[in-house]
């Protein structure tokens, strides 16, 4: 059973996410605001968050920025506006999802499942996409059936990547996760490493591609 923090001023909205989601056997804890959520974050450890945006006290911006600092869990952002930059603000601060209310419940019950599975993935230290699976804990990894190894930053740059097949990292996430918050190198550092990637991944021979986000940053994507 997972945990799920829901969290939203509108007790209507957390009453239909809340019915939904234990319909399918999740176990929902509810938040009334960012100030709240980071309590019952602390106490409860939930496996996913869904956080709107508009909220007194903290604001659902305010709760993702907190929460990607402490916590390695999805967010799934709601919000009633649906304007690009809003969605460009969620996922620089590390949103893995974005759906605008009015939501359909079933499409936000089958986003919450594909986080669940992708994060499960992740967790597991264990990777699989196009034709390379990765195993984060001993740095092994085959691509097309035969072993292959990288340079350390290169295995995590791809690893981090291919954890969330779709999500977008923003180039200056990459760095603090990879390199640290002390890094003092070129920002391009992780362009690249990217590029480095692309040259020994052709998309057809290994079912994956690095796609480029354009004022965002980057993401893994499958190759049809």
């Amino acid at each position: 059973m997972s945990k799920i923090v829901v969290v939203d001023d509108d007790a209507n909205i957390r009453e239909l996410i809340r019915l939904f989601l234990e319909r399918d056997g999740h176990c929902v804890i509810e938040a009334e605001d960012g100030l709240d959520a980071l309590g019952k974050l602390e106490r409860h450890h939930p496996d996913l968050a869904i956080i709107d945006i508009m909220m007194p006290r903290m604001d659902g911006w305010s709760l993702c920025e907190s929460m990607k600092h402490c916590l390695d869990i999805p967010m799934l952002i709601l919000t009633a506006k649906g304007e690009t930059t809003h969605k460009v603000l969620g996922l620089e601060l590390g949103a893995d999802d974005y759906m605008v209310k009015p939501f359909d419940p079933p499409e936000l019950l089958a986003r919450v499942k594909a986080l669940l599975r992708r994060y499960r993935i992740s967790a597991s230290h264990q990777v699989a996409f196009g034709h390379v699976t990765m195993n984060e804990a001993d740095f092994a990894m085959t691509a097309n059936g035969e072993s292959m190894t990288l340079p350390p930053k290169e295995f995590q740059l791809l690893f981090k990547l291919g954890s969330y097949p779709g999500k977008t990292y923003a180039r200056d996430d990459l760095i603090t996760q990879l390199w640290g918050v002390d890094f003092n190198g070129d920002e391009r550092t992780v362009d690249v490493h990217i590029k480095r990637l692309r040259d020994r991944f052709p998309e057809q021979q290994y079912g994956f591609r690095i796609a480029t986000v354009r004022g965002l940053g980057y993401r893994l994507e499958p190759c049809l």
